[in-house]
């Protein structure tokens, strides 16, 4: 405890005569300090750890291009749907002890996700901060085209800002998560959201969180795809002839989903929505080599919404970098078009949600 008072005032002592960056100042506060002033000895004798979860978020106006790649940049603005029952917990202990970060996905070491998942620890925290070990648990598949990357960086910058006692509004996280996995940054808010692509940053926001949509999607593999989607961006940016045009036709699909959505116009968020998925992946078919993600049964998944439309369901179809077909419906409409997806050739299993929450610190089990 003698000690304790002695580096408290220490640091009231410091802080006085050389004011420091809020941030800063509460690692001090914490005893562990992860930029610390120049001269000022570093304390490292305290472990601190969070828990967050994040949920997926499905793009109905697409994500899909760079402007800038080393800063992860995206070309254009996109609207996204983050869900509910589907989620990413992260769990973030910085230990001095600890030579290098660890990371354990599921119950087993991921080492071939570390690296991203140091950069985004170095980003929150400082290429100074102590090593950390990382623990992520996730109730979807992984790498299949139902954003786990997302939802698993937006809880990580939240778990990690936290363990570390670094306090940062949303959208700076936000724009930490999107540095590394671009649609991430939605990840970090609730509802149906924004993603502006801005002249120099991203701007995020919610632009709805009371219209009663469901998603319900078709899983038809759960294997790992086998171009990841920043591979397969670069490769379309750099070789489809129609990467062009998707770019300058993006604002106005924009445009058109905000207005179905503040007039809860679902026909014509349908009708936006389909129409730049299949733009998006006329890109990727067009690339070099080309990139096709579908398989048999997205393609009878297709078909069932198809048939679903043709008896007045409520329903459209998205597809994302990956074979999963995600079906959007009205609340009413959600079991039925589940039980159509689910009864189509080639579905291994069906997923439900409704909306959900941002990423957000929870109380570890």
């Amino acid at each position: 405890m003698i000690c304790f008072q002695i580096l408290e005032q220490a640091y009231t002592d410091f802080a006085a005569a050389a004011p420091m960056p809020a941030a800063t100042e509460t690692l001090l506060a914490g005893w562990a300090i992860i930029h610390p002033p120049a001269g000022m000895q570093i304390i490292r004798n305290v472990t601190m750890r969070a828990t967050a979860q994040a949920q997926p978020n499905i793009a109905l106006i697409k994500y899909w291009g760079k402007r800038d790649a080393g800063r992860n940049l995206p070309a254009v603005s996109s609207l996204s749907l983050t869900l509910d029952s589907l989620w990413t917990r992260m769990t973030v202990e910085f230990d001095p002890a600890l030579p290098t970060d660890r990371l354990e996905l599921n119950g087993e070491a991921a080492s071939g996700l570390l690296p991203r998942i140091s950069r985004c620890l170095d980003l929150v925290a400082g290429t100074n901060r102590a090593r950390a070990a990382v623990t992520s648990e996730c109730n979807f598949p992984i790498a299949a085209g139902l954003a786990s990357s997302a939802s698993a960086f937006a809880a990580l910058v939240v778990a990690a800002s936290d363990a570390a006692k670094i306090s940062a509004d949303t959208l700076t996280l936000a724009r930490l998560a999107g540095a590394v996995s671009g649609s991430a940054a939605r990840s970090l808010y609730p509802g149906i959201v924004l993603l502006s692509a801005g002249d120099r940053e991203i701007l995020v926001e919610t632009i709805s969180e009371d219209w009663p949509l469901e998603l319900v999607v078709a899983v038809t593999d759960e294997s790992s795809k086998a171009v990841s989607s920043s591979d397969a961006m670069l490769r379309s940016a750099g070789t489809s002839p129609f990467y062009v045009a998707w770019v300058e036709q993006q604002e106005q699909d924009i445009a058109t989903a905000l207005s179905a959505v503040s007039s809860r116009d679902f026909s014509a968020l349908a009708a936006v929505a389909e129409h730049n998925c299949l733009k998006m992946h006329s890109l990727l078919w067009t690339s070099r080599p080309p990139v096709v993600y579908w398989n048999q049964a997205t393609m009878a998944c297709m078909q069932t919404v198809r048939d679903l439309q043709a008896d007045r369901v409520p329903v459209f179809f998205t597809i994302d970098a990956g074979p999963q077909l995600k079906a959007v419906c009205l609340a009413e409409s959600s079991n039925a078009v589940a039980a159509a997806l689910e009864a189509t050739p080639g579905v291994r299993r069906i997923l439900q949600s409704g909306l959900g929450a941002g990423a957000r610190r929870i109380s570890p089990r």
